[in-house]
């Protein structure tokens, strides 16, 4: 197991810094900052660097692209008056050209609803460029989301990019031309990709009744799991639809989750999992607009890479110390059942019984979620219960992923995210 070294202090502290200039100044989580909010993230993607995937050749994001449109597909958890796209060159080689861009509510496929395309524009201008590790948000453009709705946000690439920063395991049919199509509305010259490339993140300008964003951070189970493809059935997915069914105060949801990814450690040669969890953290959760909390479910992947126990609760201390020090909640989430999977053995076992119950226990996290409880088989608690298993062991299905959503208690997430305490319940039915 690789040690949290020099390397990734520098990373977290550029990280850092990058939030900084991006992000509402820290405040102490005793005295929170005024919670009305001018913009919360209603959409996001971890991103990751662009290299070939396994088994996949239609991303063209390791290649990377000339001349060519992308449009990404992206489903909204909450809705509002005007939204702003954020565009991510943050793991490129060299600075990113972006010569036209659009959003627009989309229809069918690729195609928009009439009357909704919107040009996007950056510090007033069509065209931009984005240095190398950074990203960039076009400026506000007026246009009533609905919550739980699908945007397509389109960019033209006008020259040759190089690898792209993407997400590659999308779960979500989006879509690629050559030229520039960005305000196309009918999106007929499209071919399909698998992967979202260039956007990362949407904001929305709310509702009043939505307080802030809620940031689910995880790996596959989190990300995809082994959800219906084109179907929003992730986990954070149907919180969101919780969370606007409520009446009253409520919260933006958005996905942290990363196929493949670890908590301690990148997987070496695998880039398309991403950069370790402590290390992406302050990048894909503290940098999002409104965060007020985060639901952190991590380090099943470890397990499987034989981390101890004691090396996952130093990484969950990390993520704890990062995100109290922005006055953001943190809910630890137990990691579920595995065995029937590839990955399980007695050894493993052991290990994740030990964090969960650190996890339940320590007093370190602001609420607990007992994912694992409320998604183990009564018959045999080791494994997760059939109609809640994709098939694999590991991954839950649709089903699944809805018992998840349905483990958290939306009266202590609320109550965090205002800055208020909850009881460290760790009840799975709510």
């Amino acid at each position: 197991m690789r040690g949290l070294g020099f390397r990734t202090l520098l990373c977290l502290l550029s990280c850092l810094a990058a939030v900084a200039a991006t992000a509402p100044a820290a405040t102490a989580r005793s005295t929170p900052e005024h919670r009305a909010q001018e913009w919360v993230a209603a959409w996001a993607a971890s991103p990751v660097r662009g290299s070939d995937l396994p088994g996949i050749d239609s991303c063209p994001a390791g290649e990377g692209l000339d001349d060519a449109t992308v449009r990404d597909a992206v489903f909204l958890s909450s809705g509002g008056g005007g939204v702003r796209i954020r565009l991510s060159n943050v793991y490129g080689n060299a600075p990113l050209r972006i010569g036209h861009a659009t959003v627009a509510i989309r229809s069918a496929g690729a195609a928009a609803m009439p009357g909704t395309m919107r040009e996007l524009r950056f510090g007033g201008n069509a065209n931009t460029v984005i240095p190398a590790g950074e990203y960039r948000y076009s400026d506000p453009v007026e246009l009533r989301v609905e919550a739980l709705s699908t945007l397509l946000i389109s960019v033209h690439l006008p020259g040759d990019t190089g690898a792209l920063t993407n997400h590659p395991f999308a779960n979500q049919t989006n879509y690629l031309a050559q030229g520039d199509t960005a305000a196309d509305p009918a999106g007929s010259g499209y071919s399909t990709v698998p992967c979202w490339v260039v956007a990362d993140a949407v904001d929305v300008r709310p509702e009043p009744r939505v307080e802030g964003t809620v940031v689910a951070f995880g790996d596959s189970i989190t990300d995809t799991a082994a959800t219906t493809y084109n179907a929003n059935q992730r986990w954070p997915d149907q919180l969101a639809r919780r969370l606007q069914a409520r009446s009253g105060t409520t919260l933006s949801v958005v996905n942290a989750g990363l196929g493949g990814n670890r908590l301690l450690a990148e997987r070496p040669g695998q880039p398309y999992y991403g950069i370790a969890g402590v290390d992406r953290f302050a990048g894909d959760v503290l940098s999002q607009s409104g965060v007020r909390s985060v639901i952190v479910l991590e380090g099943i992947n470890d397990i499987g890479y034989n981390a101890t126990a004691d090396e996952v609760i130093a990484g969950y201390e990390r993520l704890i110390e990062l995100a109290h020090a922005r006055g953001v909640s943190v809910l630890g989430g137990t990691i579920m059942p595995f065995k029937g999977s590839s990955v399980w053995t007695q050894q493993r076992e052991d290990t994740r019984q030990r964090v969960n119950e650190w996890i339940r226990n320590s007093g370190r996290f602001d609420v607990v979620i007992d994912f694992a409880a409320a998604t183990a088989d009564p018959a045999a608690p080791l494994r997760l219960r059939p109609s809640y298993d994709s098939g694999d062991g590991l991954h839950p299905g649709d089903v699944g992923t809805a018992a998840m959503a349905d483990a958290v208690g939306l009266d202590e997430l609320l109550a965090v995210s205002a800055g208020g305490s909850a009881p460290l319940t760790g009840s799975a039915h709510h």
